[in-house]
Formats: C-alpha cells, structure tokens, sequence
C-alpha cells in the first residue's frame, strides 16, 4: 500500500517508507506508566504521512532509515493523519533510504541479500573449521 492511499480510522495497514525525520521525544504518563511518543515523518514515491513512534521504537530508528509498518492504524488528529503501530502492530526496519531514489536501494537490496546469505553459508564451514584449529592453539597458549 502507498501512503497516498491512506484513510483516516483506516486499520490493519501495511506500508513502507523512509523516515524524513524524528521530532523531540513527548513524556506523559497514562495508566501509572510513563510512556514517550515521538513525531516522524514518514515519505514514499506517492506522498508523506506522520508516523508516530512510541517508546522503544523512538530510539531504534533514525532519519533516512526504511521501515515497515505492520498491522498499523490511521488517526485523524486536528484534520491532520497519523500513522501509528498501535498495541498489536509494528515497526520494522527494511533497510536504508538515504539514496536519493527509494527504489533503486529498494532492487538493489534483495539482489545483494541471497548472494551474501549464499556465500556466508559458503565460508562458515572453513570459519567452523578455523575456530576449530585454533582453539588448540589457544589452550596451549594458556
């Protein structure tokens, strides 16, 4: 889904952009517990949207990172939409969007991905192999 086709009340939301930017970080308390929320803005090809971060999630990203929103949920506050995670979706991150263009990374990463999971599968066995060899040496060093 493209930002530009979300809906205020709009559920269930599964989209992905590049975050632009992290505001200050908000404390309150509710419930007894003290919780943080912080505004981002989050862009793709088709628009932007704020995204707001929560706890956690206000120090695992950063500017210029691509996430994905997983089960997110569309508010509407003072006629200005908001992406959130809310208590049962997510936030995760895809990768980096500091290229200029969002989809170049965005083809260039799943072709970099099985080459370098096919090779580390390739050169564990010789690490294995040389962990193995100098665990001896190590000992016999002590």
């Amino acid at each position: 889904m493209n930002i530009s086709e979300l809906t205020p009340r709009q559920g269930n939301v599964e989209v992905e952009g590049v975050i632009q930017e992290i505001g200050e970080p908000k404390t309150f308390n509710k419930f007894g517990r003290e919780l943080r929320v912080a505004d981002a803005s989050l862009k793709d090809d088709s628009g932007s949207v704020k995204l707001s971060l929560w706890n956690d999630d206000i120090d695992r990203f950063k500017s210029g990172d691509k996430v994905k929103i997983l089960n997110g949920y569309v508010n509407e506050f003072q006629g200005e939409m908001q992406l959130t995670s809310g208590k049962f979706g997510s936030v995760e991150k895809v990768g980096d969007g500091e290229v200029s263009s969002p989809d170049v990374g965005q083809e260039s990463l799943p072709d970099e991905v099985p080459a370098s999971t096919e090779e580390p599968a390739s050169t564990e066995e010789p690490v294995a192999e040389a962990e193995t060899s100098e665990e001896p040496i190590k000992e016999e060093e002590i």
